[in-house]
């Protein structure tokens, strides 16, 4: 069974960190957080959600060769649409990609912002420089899209959040075109005494491994200064991912240091990604405070014993 030392984390902070910050930014903006990230070849691209001075968000993107070293590209690469009916949703910006690649092809679950509420939105792109958008596939109300990387019994898989009646659970969705949704479903809720009991939502696309799919998410528990945002797991099986074989009773990386808990909203740890290794090593790129990017690496098969062996379904 794996025990985590008391005081520290499983996954272990880049010394480096934050990899992005304000002081980094080309243009003149407000903060940058929240980086999905894809490795192609050599390579590690970061679509970051930037806040702009304006008040809303929109895209940038950074290039890596190490994963910790980034340089981010001269101008935003996705701005809020100008057009109808995509401004309708989008007149208040877009916020929090997440990037996975299925046959082939990149797509990006982002939320669209608008006095409508928040949407899901769904894009692809060939090398996140331009951005074709596809459809919004949620109704209003839902946000933390993510997208498995590959299709399961032949049909597309969703996890979302929607929201509720004061509740925010993961829910599970299925497609055939990536565009209708439906035979939708919770699969994770808060749990009462548990880090996460006040809301709980997908952050990275599941990752496969033999123990079934990991699905690397964030839970709040709410105190008397505010919610307190960490990061968790769970595995889901292969073949059904509606059923959920292990959950994790601790957190796996929680706000300790002075940039994840100072910034525009404090104490939050917020993945929107990982990378897995040729030696099966995670890095995990999250927000820290709404203020800064940062990674943070972990072995795999730790990441799953911990869920398999210190959780029960649930």
């Amino acid at each position: 069974m794996v025990r985590l030392k008391s005081g520290r984390d499983l996954f272990h902070r880049w010394e480096g960190n934050p990899v992005l910050a304000l002081e980094d930014m080309p243009f003149r903006c407000n903060t940058v957080f929240n980086g999905t990230p894809v490795k192609i070849g050599n390579e590690y691209l970061l679509l970051l959600r930037v806040e702009g001075q304006q008040g809303y968000s929109f895209f940038a993107l950074a290039r890596s060769r190490d994963g910790y070293h980034f340089e981010v590209h001269p101008e935003p690469v996705m701005l809020p649409a100008h057009d109808r009916p995509w401004n309708d949703y989008e007149c208040a910006g877009i916020e929090d990609p997440r990037a996975a690649c299925i046959d082939g092809t990149y797509y990006v679950l982002y939320t669209a912002v608008s006095g409508r509420g928040y949407r899901i939105a769904l894009a692809q792109t060939a090398d996140f420089l331009a951005f074709e958008r596809l459809g919004y596939i949620s109704e209003p109300g839902n946000k933390d899209g993510v997208l498995f990387p590959e299709r399961v019994n032949g049909l597309y898989v969703r996890l979302d959040r929607p929201f509720g009646r004061g509740i925010g659970s993961i829910w599970i969705s299925y497609s055939k075109d990536l565009l209708h949704w439906g035979n939708s479903r919770v699969l994770l809720a808060p749990r009462p005494g548990y880090w996460d009991e006040f809301r709980v939502g997908a952050s990275a696309p599941p990752i496969r491994t033999d123990a079934g799919w990991l699905e690397i998410y964030h839970g709040t528990k709410m105190t008397s200064s505010g919610p307190i945002y960490r990061t968790g797991a769970a595995l889901l099986d292969l073949e059904d991912p509606a059923r959920v074989l292990a959950r994790c009773d601790v957190p796996l990386l929680s706000p300790r240091t002075d940039y994840e808990r100072i910034g525009d909203v404090g104490n939050v740890v917020f993945a929107c990604g990982a990378v897995v290794e040729p030696d099966t090593s995670v890095k995990l790129y999250y927000g820290a405070a709404d203020t800064s990017v940062c990674v943070a690496t972990a072995r795999l098969q730790d990441i799953v014993d911990c869920t398999l062996n210190g959780s029960k379904p649930g």
